[in-house]
C-alpha cells in the first residue's frame, strides 16, 4: 500500500457514492487492484474516530473526513447483528439506508450512522459521523460484501454532504 502523506501537491480523493461503491469496494471485494491505493485497511471497530485521523491521513493538508475498508464485525457468532462497539463507545444508525444506482441499476447501499461516548442506551452523542457503504446482494441473493468502505467526517462536515 501506498505511503498516503506522499501523494501530489494539491491532490484531492472526493469519489462519489458511485464510484466509492461501484470501482472501490467491488474491486477490494474481488481482490483486484485498484489504480490509485489510497484507502486503508484497518479494523475499525479497534479504533477510536478520534485517532483515524493520523492513520488514514492523504498528504499533508489538514482533512475532515477519511476512507478506510474494514471487515463487519459480528455481535454473535450466528447471527446477522453487526457489532459497532468500541473501548469508547459505539456507532448508532441513525434514518434510513440509501440506495445508490449506476446507470439506473441498484449497485450498493449506504448507512449513516454516529458515534456515541460510553455505553447503551445512555451514551453522549458525539460529532463523529460515518457513511457505511456495502454492496448489494446479487442475483442468486448472496451477500457479495466481506468489507464495507466508509467515511468518518466532523459533524459541522454533515451539512457539507447532504
Amino acid at each position: 500500500m501506498n505511503n498516503f502523506s506522499h501523494v501530489p501537491p494539491g491532490f484531492r480523493f472526493h469519489p462519489t457514492d458511485e464510484e466509492l461503491v461501484d470501482y472501490y469496494l467491488r474491486k477490494k471485494i474481488a481482490s483486484k487492484r485498484i489504480d490509485l491505493d489510497v484507502i486503508k485497511d484497518i479494523d475499525l471497530y479497534r479504533i477510536e474516530p478520534w485517532d483515524l485521523q493520523e492513520l488514514c491521513k492523504l498528504g499533508t493538508e489538514e482533512q475532515n473526513e477519511w476512507y478506510f475498508f474494514s471487515h463487519k464485525d459480528k455481535k454473535y457468532p450466528t447471527g446477522t447483528r453487526t457489532n459497532r462497539a468500541t473501548k469508547a463507545g459505539f456507532w448508532k444508525a441513525t434514518g434510513r439506508d440509501k440506495a445508490i444506482y449506476s446507470k439506473h441499476n441498484l449497485v450498493g447501499m449506504r448507512k449513516t450512522l454516529v458515534f456515541y461516548k460510553g455505553r447503551a442506551p445512555n451514551g453522549q452523542k458525539s460529532d463523529w459521523i460515518m457513511h457505511e457503504y456495502r454492496l448489494e446482494t446479487n442475483e442468486n441473493g448472496t451477500t457479495q460484501a466481506s468489507y464495507f468502505i466508509s467515511i468518518c467526517n466532523l459533524a459541522i462536515i454533515y451539512l457539507f454532504l447532504t
